[in-house]
């Protein structure tokens, strides 16, 4: 196989995914871009594989043919082969950078504005519970890392994940990894029982790398109990379907609670939904970032404060557009200003226009 190279993208992962022993494509500037790598044959990948997922205490084969592990170097390797690959082996590897991306970095690359990036250093230091919502690939870590990054050092930080991405530099931080279940069925720990066993570790805050079942009402009720300034990701591709995921993940505990309850229980938790995306011309923004106000009946209120409009593509295809506040005065701005990090009224202005 030929060496590849590839390069970084904003989000602080380059990838390189391997579709049988005849493709090989690597992650360059948002895209996937193929490449001329080949592997000998099939057995060659699979030679490949076996060797990734023994290092790290795992097996592959006929019997259990999908393996999602993390390397010693913290890289994120998917492998899955026949017979639930049809056509061969598959193999996707996603490394994460060994210098994370600072808030910095994203108002160079032009991911947010600087406003927007006070308001959201403010909100960790407040103690506010963020919700951050994104599709695949849209750098939802890489933005839950670097909110994690403002959190004082003085408080005790409990993190779960799947798989340890995580890479906080505050010295009283606890990781919490799951475990998926071993050949014979047994062993396996989920993020429902991490997160119930954090809430007995006396966290300040609980860092959930992403919310996909049942672990999400535990999760609300520790936002709701003394852990404010907690966070967590959720797949959804706007923050209205954030919350309807959310709702629908709370329903999946079994306690079958009705549906305003639930809603009642997000809107009590949760306050601010940053919404990620990756847009069509491969680069990562923050598009909106919302506002949770309460309930107006059954429905969940929310309000806008910052926002990223598209205006069109350039004939290279990359998207025009330009983040502007909405003009809306948010009601956690007292609080910030209680915690002594409020920003000042023209954070807000709707006249400031930042082109992109």
């Amino acid at each position: 196989m030929r060496r590849c190279w590839t390069a970084w993208n904003w989000n602080g992962w380059r990838a390189t995914p391997v579709n049988t022993a005849k493709q090989t494509f690597v992650e360059r500037r948002g895209k996937l871009e193929l490449t001329d790598v080949t592997f000998y044959d099939d057995a060659h990948l699979m030679k490949v594989i076996e060797k990734i997922v023994s290092r790290v205490g795992r097996r592959i084969d006929e019997t259990s043919p999908m393996v999602d592990a993390r390397l010693p170097d913290g890289s994120r390797v998917n492998a899955i082969i026949p017979p639930s690959a049809i056509d061969g082996p598959l193999l996707s590897i996603r490394r994460f950078a060994v210098n994370p991306l600072q808030v910095a970095n994203l108002v160079e690359l032009k991911s947010l504005t600087p406003p927007m990036a006070q308001l959201l250093q403010a909100l960790a230091h407040a103690k506010v519970n963020v919700l951050v919502s994104g599709g695949t690939g849209s750098g939802k870590t890489t933005l839950l890392n670097i909110l994690s990054g403002f959190i004082p050092e003085s408080e005790r930080v409990v993190t779960i994940e799947d798989a340890a991405e995580l890479q906080l530099r505050q010295p009283h931080v606890l990781r919490l990894e799951t475990r998926p279940p071993n050949i014979e069925g047994k062993g396996e720990i989920t993020q429902r029982a991490l997160v119930r066993n954090a809430l007995r570790m006396r966290p300040d805050r609980i860092i959930l790398g992403e919310v996909r079942g049942g672990e999400a009402l535990d999760m609300l009720n520790a936002m709701n109990t003394g852990h404010e300034g907690s966070l967590t990701t959720i797949h959804a591709n706007t923050p209205r379907d954030a919350l309807t995921r959310l709702e629908n993940m709370v329903s999946m505990a079994g306690l079958n609670l009705p549906p305003k309850a639930i809603r009642q229980q997000i809107s009590s938790a949760i306050t601010v939904i940053v919404q990620a995306s990756r847009l069509t011309d491969g680069r990562r923004k923050i598009v909106s970032i919302q506002e949770i106000t309460g309930m107006e009946g059954e429905i969940i209120n929310m309000q806008e404060i910052f926002t990223f409009q598209r205006t069109g593509v350039a004939q290279d295809g990359t998207v025009n557009g330009h983040f502007r506040a909405t003009g809306v005065y948010p009601k956690f701005a007292e609080r910030l200003r209680v915690f002594g990090v409020g920003l000042p009224d023209e954070t807000y202005d709707p006249a400031k226009r930042f082109d992109v």
